[in-house]
């Protein structure tokens, strides 16, 4: 297969530029070729919807506190990172601590606690992180508000356990995910939802657990990824004119190579 191009030169000339591609080593680069650029395309997609799942949690989060109900109206997806508000009374006896870091890298806990409605359902309420030390409510005194209580948290829904994630210490009501479904079956829980509210920081609040604890803080490297894929694309096709060109698939007519 031979292309001819003529290109006119300063002098008036013409130089025939003649090329040769080697069908096989062609078919090849072009697939990769294909693949690298649609490699970037769909990291530019995955940019648009990160950006916009940041723009609608943060604005979710801005928004008022809304009813129990009328988080569940909106479902999962909609409700997410909506702030929820609802009075109950807190099933402390039914305490679970989530296995976690604390701020400074150290152990900690945050403490999973059912809120109980008038109605009968529950839903878990993550009322903050506490450190190792004081997973036992003896060394934390106060921290178990009896009676009616008004929570405002933030719907979550988390993340199934994944395969190696460790078992639960069902003794010590210990979990290293928060497994909603798993908790609800150990507790014997009808939960209104398969969502964790986490619950806001309350004002001057000083001691234990501390909520407040939801953060916004996804990683967005898909730009990054988008150009490091059409870099690489482009260095294909330099590369595939330069190794026609060494291999004498690439040549002008006037002898230059």
């Amino acid at each position: 297969m031979r292309l001819a191009a003529f290109v006119p030169e300063s002098d008036g000339g013409k130089v025939k530029l003649i090329f040769r591609p080697l069908v096989g080593f062609t078919l090849v680069c072009l697939s990769i070729f294909a693949l690298l650029v649609g490699l970037g395309l769909w990291q530019l997609e995955r940019l648009n919807w990160k950006l916009r799942l940041i723009e609608q949690m943060n604005r979710n989060l801005a928004a008022a506190p809304i009813s129990l109900n009328a988080a569940l109206a909106l479902g999962d997806q909609h409700a997410q990172y909506r702030r929820v508000m609802l009075k109950g009374r807190f099933e402390h006896s039914k305490e679970n601590y989530l296995y976690t870091t604390g701020p400074e890298g150290g152990a900690a806990y945050h403490l999973l606690t059912p809120l109980l409605t008038d109605d009968g359902r529950a839903m878990l309420i993550d009322r903050g992180y506490l450190p190792a030390t004081m997973r036992d409510p003896a060394f934390r005194p106060g921290s178990e508000p009896q009676g009616e209580v008004a929570v405002i948290g933030v719907w979550r829904t988390p993340d199934r356990p994944g395969p190696f994630t460790p078992a639960p210490d069902f003794a010590h009501r210990i979990w290293f995910a928060r497994d909603v479904a798993g908790i609800a079956r150990a507790d014997d829980l009808r939960l209104a939802a398969p969502a964790i509210l986490e619950a806001t920081m309350p004002r001057n609040a000083r001691g234990w657990p501390r909520g407040g604890q939801t953060r916004v803080d996804l990683p967005n490297d898909h730009l990054q990824y988008a150009l490091t894929w059409f870099l690489l694309a482009g260095a294909l096709a330099v590369a595939y004119v330069a190794y026609h060109y060494a291999h004498g698939g690439l040549s002008f007519g006037n002898g230059r190579r």
